[in-house]
């Protein structure tokens, strides 16, 4: 074991299993922290000090080393590839988290947003001279308004709970305009996003929790019984509701509940974040959504693992749209200009500059390569998947909720009672089969619960091949093979860690092991 309290090479599968004196297996070679395999005195390129420098720090200049290990050239280069090759990627193979929207980022996007014009913007520049990048946000703008059917988009937000901020703030900028302060209740389905009530909070309001029915929506009685006998001056300030929601399900009462909140005087947040789901087919203005922030970096290109950053763009309905956010973009007879200063009904600013040109690009890139019958195929594509999975296993593991589902599958841990192995155990378990775990234990309203979002990037032999291994797991977990599912992961790089402990004494600082020779009994 090494001071971090990892497994120096990976652990044998089994007692006949060779381990090598190298701590290789093969091709997977064995990797070190990088603290332990380069020091402070070795250097990949030598640097001569600076002639007629003075340094400016006084009383704070550098007294001693400050501990950076140091390699060569081959050794920096060989460090990171073989990290590479320890870590799970979109591109090795299925990536089954729920919620996640873990979809192909196609490399034309790439090429896209590392065009000069786009990868060397700066947010100082002169608007004259970045008319290109400001044509691409204001078409990306106008891509956005028109799937969604909604009059404005904000695109500051910088990711999906910045882009509820936005929402919620322009909520309130609108209540307060209109004399309506005393709004301050805001309903929260339990089978909202968690993000949800703890932006409304962020905002100022007081969060009122709706339940779930038996099929995982929006209880309706609940929701009519709190709203039962308010009118327009009600303390009702909106709804915060996701759709499809974290169950995987389209709420199917979404037009009644967004009459009744208006009838209470108070406004429709939708978090947009299972968009993939709706692309093309659904338009959020259509059910009577006020807000909606859309994960670019989820539906529309970069999945939400990929390295960041993040982009989440707040669409506005009529009533709302005077209070967006500065700065946004608008067409003249000149050009392109962007509006900074804020009038009396915006809110003003969410962050410094405006955004991610980088995520503008590829989702744009994505839009247009796809075009609008493309990006409906590729909503189909993904809800298809997601009933496919379940369907294929529905008779080997249980399904949390009966029907259909929309872009992912959620199933529970009923199947798995009474043979030992838990919801984890059969996570870990699948690292072995070469899979990185579904989601786990999310949403928080069904046990053990185990959520699949196959996404429309998975062909059917791959989604195949990765049913099959998990009909192999619920099979061999009914059988008694206990002890493998609690030994879980063997052939990954590391074994199983104490989450726990990991999670209350993390180890954020590598200190060099004790060189002490012991004396000799």
């Amino acid at each position: 074991m090494n001071n971090q309290g990892r497994p120096t090479q990976p652990a044998a599968a089994n007692m006949n299993e060779r381990v090598t004196v190298s701590g290789s297996q093969g091709l997977n070679q064995a990797t070190k922290l990088i603290f332990e395999t380069g020091t402070p005195r070795r250097t990949g390129v030598d640097l001569p000090k600076p002639k007629g420098h003075a340094s400016r720090l006084g009383a704070h200049v550098r007294q001693g080393e400050i501990g950076l290990p140091g390699l060569s050239e081959p050794e920096t280069m060989r460090h990171y590839v073989r990290l590479s090759q320890k870590n799970y990627a979109i591109d090795l193979g299925v990536y089954p988290l729920g919620s996640c929207t873990m979809k192909h980022n196609p490399r034309l996007n790439e090429k896209v947003a590392r065009m000069p014009g786009f990868a060397d913007v700066h947010p100082l520049q002169p608007t004259s001279t970045v008319q290109g990048a400001l044509e691409l946000m204001y078409e990306l703008s106008d891509w956005l308004m028109t799937l969604c059917n909604m009059p404005a988009v904000a695109l500051t937000p910088k990711a999906g709970a910045h882009g509820e901020l936005c929402g919620m703030m322009a909520i309130r900028a609108r209540l307060d305009h209109d004399g309506a302060s005393h709004k301050r209740r805001v309903l929260v389905p339990e089978s909202a996003h968690g993000t949800n009530p703890a932006t409304a909070v962020q905002c100022g309001f007081t969060v009122d929790e709706i339940p779930a029915n038996a099929g995982g929506r929006v209880d309706m009685d609940a929701l009519k019984a709190k709203l039962e006998g308010l009118g327009a001056d009600s303390d009702i300030a909106g709804i915060m509701l996701t759709n499809p929601n974290t169950c995987g399900l389209f709420e199917t009462d979404i037009i009644e509940i967004a009459e009744l909140i208006h009838a209470a005087g108070g406004y429709f947040y939708c978090d947009g974040a299972n968009f993939n789901a709706l692309v093309g087919r659904v338009r959020p203005g259509d059910l009577g959504v006020d807000a909606m922030h859309i994960n670019l970096h989820k539906t529309f290109s970069t999945p939400h693992g990929g390295g960041g950053p993040g982009s989440g763009p707040t669409v506005l309905s009529d009533a709302l749209k005077d209070h967006a956010p500065v700065p946004y973009v608008v067409k003249t007879d000149e050009g392109f200009d962007l509006i900074e200063d804020p009038d009396d009904k915006s809110f003003g600013r969410m962050c410094a500059f405006h955004g991610q040109m980088g995520m503008y690009s590829r989702a744009l890139t994505y839009m247009m390569s796809h075009g609008s019958d493309g990006l409906k195929q590729a909503t189909e594509d993904a809800v298809l998947n997601a009933n496919y999975v379940q369907a294929s296993l529905s008779d080997v593991m249980t399904t949390a909720f009966e029907g259909t589902c929309m872009h992912e599958a959620l199933f529970d841990d009923r199947f798995l009672k009474g043979t030992g192995v838990d919801t984890l155990d059969f996570a870990k378990a699948m690292i072995d089969e070469g899979y990185h775990p579904m989601t786990m234990y999310f949403p928080l309203v069904v046990h053990g619960a185990m959520l699949i979002e196959p996404t429309e990037s998975e062909s059917k032999g791959e989604l195949d091949r990765f049913i099959r291994a998990m009909r192999s797991l619920a099979q061999r977990a009914k059988a008694g093979e206990v002890e493998s599912f609690k030994n879980a992961p063997v052939y990954a790089p590391l074994r199983r860690l104490d989450e726990t402990r990991a999670a209350r004494n993390p180890v954020l600082r590598w200190s060099a092991p004790d060189e002490t020779a012991q004396a000799a009994e």
